[in-house]
């Protein structure tokens, strides 16, 4: 905390420093030589970085304090908890505040990002997309911002078992967009509102992009929805295509709707038409099935293999499926379950490996 709150330091110098000094405390204390040998701090910026690190040990302890009357939990990249795919972006946040909970499902995040601007259309296809992914046990990963990040959040929560997470660009005690407030209140109950700016920071224009990078870097993937060609929702897209080797989906829209040409444009450039679920699916390939092990607060990766954890409708469904391929219509007469939540269920059980879809309308069960 004390280094995060240190002016002149960022991510990248931070790490750079804890790596010279040889542990966290050790940057702390650090003196003016050995800032200057570090790249990128120099002499110039040494004597300012000093000083700032000095005055923010006392500022450390009160903002701990503030975080604690707020009911905020604090995380930094060595802790078990901190987001895997995060910590391996090349700037990972020094420190993250967390309102709710992180779990280790949560390592298969999806982003889902656009417009604030955007059209029913757009909405419409937001709430879609999340729901199903969140049916698909993903969670779904936004910035929180109105249209099309707020749209994403609700469709996630729609599901049952739907997980969220809202990243803020300003400090994680300020409300913004102020009509999201039952709705952050909501995700903090269902997932996790995070924030890397210190408590009480506004949200100023400056802060939203840094905010874009952990939304890439949380997520295996990035679909977006909606957005002209200025928006940050494009950022954030060419963050995780350049800078963290993540796939960028992008959802087709009207020709005469300006909020398409985003989307349209990263078409162009390579990113991946996405019209359904089973899109994404294949194009992230098979995603690991995390588990918490016994008295153990950590994240392990096993191959999705088997039947891992079916309910009472997967496992009637299954037992509806042959080796062979099975049609829906053969599928849905074997079980007492509406046609809608057996093709929801089969997206899911696809997902976990217990069944491989041969083509648009029949599956078969993996004989494993």
């Amino acid at each position: 905390m004390q280094l995060a709150l240190t002016d002149g330091l960022g991510p990248i110098l931070t790490r750079r420093l804890i790596e010279t000094a040889g542990a966290a405390e050790a940057a702390c204390a650090t003196s003016v030589a050995l800032l200057q040998t570090i790249e990128g701090i120099g002499s110039s910026k040494a004597s300012q970085i000093h000083n700032s690190l000095r005055r923010s040990s006392d500022e450390a302890k009160r903002e701990i304090d503030r975080a604690e009357k707020l009911c905020v939990s604090i995380i930094c990249p060595d802790d078990e908890i901190y987001p895997m795919l995060l910590r391996d972006i090349p700037d990972p946040p020094n420190v993250l505040y967390v309102k709710g909970s992180l779990e280790p499902r949560d390592l298969n995040g999806f982003a889902i990002v656009g417009s604030r601007r955007c059209s029913f259309y757009g909405r419409e296809q937001s709430e879609r997309f999340a729901a199903l992914l969140a049916g698909a046990g993903l969670t779904v990963i936004s910035g929180g911002a109105r249209g099309i990040d707020s749209a994403a959040h609700r469709g996630a929560m729609s599901h049952p078992q739907g997980r969220t997470i809202a990243v803020l660009g300003c400090g994680i005690d300020h409300v913004y967009p102020p009509e999201n407030k039952n709705l952050f209140e909501e995700i903090a109950l269902r997932g996790a509102v995070l924030s890397e700016f210190p408590i009480g920071t506004p949200p100023i224009a400056d802060n939203f992009p840094r905010r874009n990078r952990i939304v890439s870097g949380m997520s295996r993937g990035v679909l977006v929805v909606e957005a002209d060609e200025k928006s940050g929702a494009l950022i954030t897209a060419r963050l995780a295509c350049d800078d963290h080797g993540r796939p960028v989906f992008a959802l087709p829209g009207r020709v005469d709707n300006k909020m398409s040409a985003g989307p349209h444009k990263l078409i162009r450039d390579g990113a991946i038409l996405a019209t359904s679920l089973e899109q994404i699916l294949d194009e992230l390939g098979p995603l690991p099935h995390v588990a918490t092990l016994p008295n153990m607060a950590t994240e392990v990766a096993t191959p999705l293999e088997g039947p891992v954890g079916l309910s009472d409708q997967q496992r009637e469904i299954l037992l509806g499926i042959d080796v062979e391929p099975t049609s829906i219509d053969e599928i849905v007469e074997r079980t007492t379950l509406p046609v809608h939540l057996v093709l929801q269920e089969l997206t899911f059980m696809s997902l976990k490996g217990v069944v491989k879809r041969v083509d648009g309308q029949t599956y078969a069960r993996r004989e494993a």
